[in-house]
C-alpha cells in the first residue's frame, strides 16, 4: 500500500469534500434527517486551522480515505463533557489495512498540539477498538438513537 499521511484538513478539494460529505449523510447525516447539502456545509465548517471544530484525514495520494474530528459537541444528551472526538471513519474499501491505527495513533499528539484540554471524550458502539488506543472505559450511555440506543462512553487523558 501507498504511504499514508494523517493531516489537518483546512483547505479541501471538491472531490474530497463530496467523498466525506457522503460517508456522514449514509452513515448518520439520511438518519437523522439532514440533506446532502446540509452535511457538506457541517464539513465545510468542520475545516476550521486554530479553533474547534477541527478536521484530520488520512491520505493517499493525496484522496482522502480516512478521518475524524475535533468538537465541542457530539452527544447531544451530554452537553457537560467535550471536547469530543467524532465521526472516526475509514473508506470501506480501505478497511483492514492499517488505516485506523494510523488515525488513531496521531489523535493523542494532534489533540496536544492543537486543543486547550486535558482530556477527550466519545462514544461508540465498538468494544475492544478504542482500548487499544488508550481509552478508558466510562460507562454505558443512552443517546437516545432509534438505532444504538446504548452506547459506551470513552475517556483519553492527554497528559
Amino acid at each position: 500500500m501507498e504511504e499514508i499521511e494523517i493531516k489537518k484538513v483546512t483547505e479541501i478539494n471538491e472531490n474530497n469534500l463530496n467523498k466525506i460529505t457522503e460517508w456522514m449523510y449514509k452513515w448518520w447525516g439520511k438518519d437523522e434527517m439532514h440533506t446532502f447539502e446540509e452535511i457538506k456545509n457541517f464539513v465545510k465548517h468542520s475545516l476550521q486551522e486554530n479553533r474547534l471544530p477541527q478536521t484530520y484525514g488520512a491520505f493517499i495520494n493525496n484522496e482522502i480515505v480516512g478521518m475524524y474530528q475535533f468538537s465541542y459537541e457530539d452527544l447531544f444528551v451530554r452537553p457537560d463533557i467535550y471536547p469530543w472526538l467524532a465521526n472516526v471513519y475509514v473508506d470501506e474499501k480501505y478497511r483492514n489495512t492499517g488505516i485506523c491505527r494510523k488515525l488513531m495513533e496521531s489523535v493523542k499528539e494532534n489533540a496536544l498540539n492543537n486543543i486547550n484540554s486535558n482530556e477527550l471524550y466519545l462514544y461508540t458502539k465498538h468494544i475492544n477498538l478504542y482500548e487499544k488506543f488508550g481509552w478508558k472505559y466510562i460507562s454505558d450511555i443512552d443517546t437516545y438513537n432509534k438505532e444504538n440506543k446504548i452506547q459506551r462512553l470513552y475517556r483519553l487523558e492527554l497528559i
